[in-house]
């Protein structure tokens, strides 16, 4: 579904407290007929230059996050995972060394090896290490408050 799938961060839609912002990491099938995905996203904060800013998200479920399952995404409908912004761990991680330089973030459906883009502005580690991305699993439906 690579080269069929438009992904974006409603960043509008980002809430939460004690360092952690979530937001909707939105997926949606372009193609003709449905598709079915299961499983963590990859994505990587990447600079204005094209270099990956710090070290992948790592996956998390449980909780808000969500528990993996097989999502069928028929054509034109768009499902989600949430994405986990900790900006505690950019200004306080030792070895982080925050930049203001990240410019879009690259995102590797389930079970593919291209990557789609989502542009996204945030203060991101420049060395890897610390996590300050996690990414919970792929869950059906639109993940904005609207729908």
């Amino acid at each position: 579904m690579h080269g069929n799938v438009a992904v974006w961060v409603a960043d509008g839609q980002g809430n939460g407290a004690a360092g952690t912002i979530y937001y909707p990491l939105e997926f949606t099938n372009l193609s003709g007929h449905a598709c079915s995905m299961y499983g963590f996203p990859g994505v990587s904060a990447i600079s204005r230059g094209g270099q990956q800013l710090g070290s992948p998200a790592n996956w998390e479920s449980g909780g808000g996050l969500g528990t993996p399952r097989t999502v069928i995404v028929p054509p034109g409908a768009t499902v989600h995972a949430i994405l986990a912004y900790h900006d505690v761990a950019v200004s306080t991680a030792p070895g982080c060394h925050p930049v203001n330089t990240t410019f879009e973030l690259r995102v590797y459906p389930p079970d593919q090896r291209g990557a789609a883009i989502a542009f996204f502005d945030l203060e991101a580690c420049s060395h890897a290490g610390p996590f300050y991305l996690s990414v919970g699993p792929i869950k059906p439906g639109v993940g904005t408050i609207n729908g």
